[in-house]
Formats: structure tokens, C-alpha cells, sequence
């Protein structure tokens, strides 16, 4: 069963629904599709999977949690006293290393993604 299988599909000759819109209890993210559900990531026994967390050295978390406060690279470059080259060498490790565990982090949104589910920082400090 693929994951569009359970959405109604409309006869040819009926309108297209808005963008949006509720079909039959199935709520719609704003690209049409179904929103996910914690559910959608259980395994079997009802039970979240484990994830794998890399090995992050002190020093990438902290340059990591700088860069999440910070606009730019070159801000967090500058509260750290190092170069923004060596910020941008410190997030490839960082993401080579999720990649690793295969946990992709390819954006800021991401590595705060993980940064969190790994506990690295907390909503609390945001």
C-alpha cells in the first residue's frame, strides 16, 4: 500500500476540491497531500524507532547551537572568535555525520530538527 492509496480519489466529472480542504475525515496539507502522523513512523509493536544519533564533538555542538542562534554564518563566526570557512568546515562534518547515521540534515531547519531529537539544546532555549 503506497502512502496516496487511501485518498479518495473525485469522479472525472467532479470539481476539484480547494487546496486545503478536508475529504472525508483525511486532513490535507497545503500541497494536497495527506498530513503526516506520528503513527506513520511506528513499527509494528506501536513503538518509535530507535534513532541512531552521530557522535558530535563538544566543540561541533557548540559551533552548531551558535550557528542556530545566528543570522548568518559570519554572526556565528564572530561569537565564537573563529573564521565563517571554519563554521561552514565544522556544519559539513556535522551533516556528513547525520548522513552517516542516516539521518540527512541538508538545512538549517534540519540540524535544529535533530539538534533537538538528539537533545543538544531544548524549545526552551528558542
Amino acid at each position: 500500500m503506497t502512502a496516496r492509496s487511501h485518498i479518495p480519489q473525485q469522479p472525472p466529472s467532479a470539481p476539484h476540491p480547494r487546496v486545503g480542504a478536508h475529504t472525508l475525515g483525511e486532513p490535507a496539507a497545503p500541497t494536497g497531500r495527506p498530513v503526516a502522523r506520528l503513527s506513520d513512523y511506528r513499527n509494528a509493536e506501536g513503538a518509535m524507532p530507535e534513532l541512531r544519533r552521530p557522535e558530535l564533538s563538544s566543540r561541533e555542538v557548540e559551533v552548531l547551537l551558535a550557528w542556530l542562534a545566528a543570522e548568518s554564518k559570519e554572526e556565528a563566526a564572530a561569537a565564537l572568535f573563529i573564521s565563517a570557512s571554519t563554521v561552514s568546515t565544522h556544519l559539513a562534518r556535522i551533516r556528513a555525520k547525520y548522513s552517516g547515521v542516516g539521518r540527512e540534515a541538508p538545512t538549517k531547519a534540519h540540524l535544529l530538527a535533530r539538534a533537538l531529537q538528539d537533545g543538544y539544546t531544548s524549545l526552551d532555549r528558542w
